[in-house]
Formats: C-alpha cells, structure tokens, sequence
C-alpha cells in the first residue's frame, strides 16, 4: 500500500512521504491565502473557505487566522462560525454540522503519533474521523482528539480536552471533559 492508501485506511502511515506531504502544502498555500485577505473582505474570505474545505452550508463564517491540514477534509453545515485561531488537523475527515459555533483558539485532531520512539522516529502517523453534531457551541481553547464524537445541543466548555464520545444534549467541561450538566432541546 502506498503512504495515502494506509493512512485513508486508517493505518500508521509516514507524514513525510511526498503525497502525504503534498496535501499538507496545499492546504498550507490557502490557509495563507485565506489569512491574508482583510477582514473587511467577507465575499473573499468565505470564497476561499469554500474552496479550502470539501464541503459547506450556503452560509460560512471563519476568522483569521484558522489552519488545517488537508482542507478537502472538512465538511461543515450551515451557519459555521469559527473565531480566532482555530486549528483542525484534518488527516481523516471531520464532519461538522448545522448551527456549529466554535471558540478562539480551538483545535480539533484527527491525528495522532505512536507512544514508542521507535514510532516517533519512523515519523508515523494515525489518523481517526471526528464527527460533531448540530447546535453545538464549543468554548474557546477546547481539544478535541481523534475518533471523538459529539451529540447534537451540546456546549463544551472553555479549555476542555475532549477524548471521549459526548451524548447529545449536555455540557461538558474540564480535562478530560465529563459531562455536567443535562440541556433542554427547545426545538
């Protein structure tokens, strides 16, 4: 199997290797893009948030500065608003859905690295999807790691580490997060 095949299969792949490598520096080349268009200038910033991600609602909102790895990765509903300096290593997909408002300085993983050296230094990678729900508010400088899934009417709280599936309608908080609180669906 070719780098690509194993890490889209979910298996440890090499990030060095040049396809791998590849997707990395296209996404880099539009996130700069992206980050050097004005803030006044919504219709260019939204046009190349829609030609970074792989998909989106009709409306999107993203603040500078915001990063990723892939880009084609991310596919996001409706009335996305991310604010300041939101990071999403997007290796494996990440699924976002309708209503979704993230917080300043979030990031959300899909990759990971071997606890042996042996594995650090073979510069291996694993990646794992992350779905998040609609209605959902994540607090500013949450991370959310790879394979985690998120309920619909859900708030993760500022400064949450999120390593675990959240259900829907709750509030989580803390590292690792946990829930601690039920919420009302008022739709």
């Amino acid at each position: 199997m070719t780098e690509i095949e194993k890490l889209e299969a979910g298996l440890k792949y090499n990030f060095f290797d040049e396809e791998v490598a590849a997707r990395k520096e296209h996404a880099a080349v539009l996130c700069e893009k992206f980050n050097s268009i004005s803030a006044g200038n919504f219709e260019e910033q939204e046009k190349t948030i829609k030609e970074l991600f792989g998909s989106t609602g009709a409306h999107v909102y993203v603040q500078a500065k915001f990063n990723c790895d892939c880009g084609k990765n991310i596919h996001v509903g409706e009335d996305f608003v991310s604010n300041y300096n939101v990071t999403i290593l997007d290796i494996a997909p990440v699924h976002i859905g309708d209503y979704v408002m993230i917080g300043p300085n979030t990031m959300i993983t899909t990759v990971g690295h071997p606890l042996s050296p042996k594995g650090r230094r073979q510069h291996l990678g694993k990646c794992k999807p992350v779905n998040i729900g609609n209605d959902v508010w994540i607090g500013g400088n949450v991370v959310i790691l790879p394979g985690v899934n998120i309920g619909n009417n859900v708030v993760v709280g500022a400064g949450a580490v999120v390593t675990h599936d959240v259900p829907d309608n709750c509030v989580v908080a803390g590292v690792p997060a946990k829930k601690i609180k039920d919420l009302e669906n008022d739709l």
